[in-house]
């Protein structure tokens, strides 16, 4: 597809796709496009939405051609000739907010649903491209609006003797703000997990099953299983999915003391890549007797980060797990489930997921949310040590800032119309 934007679009697409009729905006229409000489080159598809509705608010033409790139060229080329002009990166984007179609974060999640490597990233992304991020921050913003406003009032008459802004009134609506404030600030460490997945090392001794377990997560061999104890000696990596959250999964070398090279070598990458790694599964034999080895494996796991400790083979007899310790099977597939569960709660609560949206994936919101609650914070302060709503303004004001950078700036008359709405002056 090639798609044209601006005043121009519609008169250079006709130049060069041949029509049986005039255009209707949002009807296609078979064409026929033609080189310079008026010959032939392919039947297409002409779609022409009229401003504003369109993506961009601009009249945009979309002219589908089948897939040969020669072809996609041909048209590219023709409408350059005709005085279009090759856009910039993310510039469709960037024109549908500059005409107001779309806020910035919206914009973001137009990023987000590009990148997207799983169904559930993208239904996330299409939620905030729908506004399911500004649907939240909206309320946020609105009350942080109205206390200003009630605070400028008080300003405003404070001649007349009038207290419109008690120390309770202005707790009451500021403790709620800074609550909510912080929790959209929170909810960042969910949504950046959603959009940036995490990595998962899976260590143990040797023979405790990690690379059964590594192909039973997967779904499929892809790490070579044998008997034979050391049987991986390099990290085997894969990307997959936990409820629609990428993960890259590794498998590594038993951990042992060896005095074979190489596989002091692999053992070697199998610490590294626990290090590495933002969960660790401690793999142990659960058949076994465990050693005082596998204990020191345990510790050294749980002073690098996150860790669950895992006890393989509880098909066979003898497996009994510690508080805290899951039972699984990679031969039936016993507790997978549950172990799938116990790797999402370790960077989520439960419900999370469940959100459908609402809530930060964008690091450049977060760091502003952050910066509003800080304000709020002193804001609160200010009040509590009786300062004049001056001062206290100023602290409202710097956590409004903020949130005009997330979702569009506030004008004064914004104010100035909160001020005259709420309050009945002249009576």
């Amino acid at each position: 597809m090639v798609r044209l934007s601006g005043a121009a679009a519609r008169n250079i697409a006709t130049s060069f796709v041949r029509l049986p009729a005039e255009p209707r905006s949002w009807t296609a229409v078979l064409g026929r496009l033609l080189d310079d000489e008026g010959q032939l080159i392919d039947q297409v598809v002409l779609t022409w939405y009229a401003a504003p509705r369109s993506y961009t608010a601009e009249d945009v033409v979309e002219i589908s051609c089948h897939g040969a790139p020669v072809v996609l060229r041909h048209c590219l080329d023709r409408a350059l000739q005709l005085g279009a002009r090759l856009a910039e990166p993310g510039e469709f984007t960037l024109r549908a907010f500059l005409n107001g179609r779309i806020d910035l974060p919206q914009a973001e999640a137009v990023r987000d649903l590009i990148d997207a490597t799983t169904l559930y990233q993208a239904r996330i992304a299409a939620l905030q491209t729908c506004g399911s991020v500004s649907r939240r921050l909206a309320p946020v913003k609105h009350q942080l609006l109205e206390l200003i406003s009630l605070l400028e009032a008080g300003i405003d008459f404070a001649e007349d003797d009038i207290s419109v802004a008690p120390l309770a009134e202005i707790l009451r609506r500021l403790d709620p703000l800074l609550r909510q404030t912080e929790a959209l600030a929170r909810s960042f460490t969910f949504g950046n997990l959603v959009r940036t997945g995490f990595s998962l090392a899976i260590v143990g001794p040797p023979n405790a099953g990690k690379s059964s377990l590594f192909n039973a997560l997967l779904r499929q061999d892809r790490a070579i299983v044998t008997p034979i104890p050391g049987t991986t000696r390099d990290l085997v990596s894969e990307t997959m999915e936990f409820a629609g959250i990428p993960v890259r999964l590794v498998d590594t070398a038993g951990i042992r003391h060896t005095g074979e090279l190489i596989e002091q070598l692999g053992i070697e990458r199998s610490y590294q890549a626990m290090s590495d790694a933002d969960l660790t599964l401690v793999v142990l034999d659960g058949a076994a007797i465990r050693s005082a080895a596998d204990r020191e494996l345990i510790g050294t796991a749980r002073t690098q980060g996150r860790c669950l400790v895992v006890l393989n083979k509880s098909d066979l007899p003898g497996c009994v797990a510690e508080a805290g310790e899951l039972r699984v099977s990679a031969l039936t597939g016993e507790g997978l489930v549950e172990l799938r569960e116990a790797v999402l709660d370790q960077f989520a609560p439960r419900g999370e997921l469940e959100l459908q949206g609402g809530f930060i994936t964008s690091l450049r919101q977060e760091r502003l949310l952050s910066d509003a609650a800080q304000m709020l914070a002193k804001a609160r302060e200010a009040a509590m040590a009786g300062l004049p709503h001056e001062l206290l303004l100023l602290d409202l004001y710097g956590a409004l800032h903020p949130f005009d950078a997330i979702s569009g700036a506030t004008t004064a008359d914004d104010i100035l119309n909160r001020i005259f709405a709420t309050f009945c002056i002249g009576k």
